[in-house]
């Protein structure tokens, strides 16, 4: 008598596992990329505020250290160069955008002919940035 034992199974590599960890890698890596695309700016100190909140869609970053320098986006300039860089930066974009980040110990007078000189940009989109307020 003959016994039929079956046609022998081969070993298969199961691919829904394997789609499941690419897709969740995938969406690490975006996520850890929109996070790390907001900090544009030079490191400074900022002010705190306790109704602070982070505006993504602004596309020139403006520091003023607390040694007086301004820089955009990386670039240092001077007070009157400021307008004539921001419009070269802004040209050609639909309501173009500022991030102001200003040190904590810079003078309110220095703040106020940078916000100048960025209004004679004809750019009236101005965010300034500041630190979250540790709640007590």
């Amino acid at each position: 008598m003959k016994v039929n034992l079956g046609a022998q199974r081969r070993a298969r590599i199961e691919i829904l596992p394997l789609i499941d960890i690419v897709f969740l890698l995938l969406v690490f890596f975006i996520y850890a990329m929109l996070s790390m695309a907001i900090h544009r700016g030079i490191p400074v100190n900022l002010p705190v505020s306790s109704s602070s909140s982070i505006e993504k869609e602004l596309i020139i970053s403006v520091t003023i250290q607390d040694t007086g320098e301004i820089l955009v986006d990386d670039d240092r300039t001077s007070l009157k160069g400021l307008a004539r860089l921001l419009k070269r930066r802004a040209k050609g974009r639909k309501s173009p955008g500022i991030l102001l980040f200003a040190d904590r110990k810079v003078s309110c007078q220095l703040l106020v002919k940078v916000l100048d000189q960025i209004r004679m940009a004809d750019i009236n989109r101005i965010s300034l940035q500041t630190t979250m307020e540790s709640q007590p």
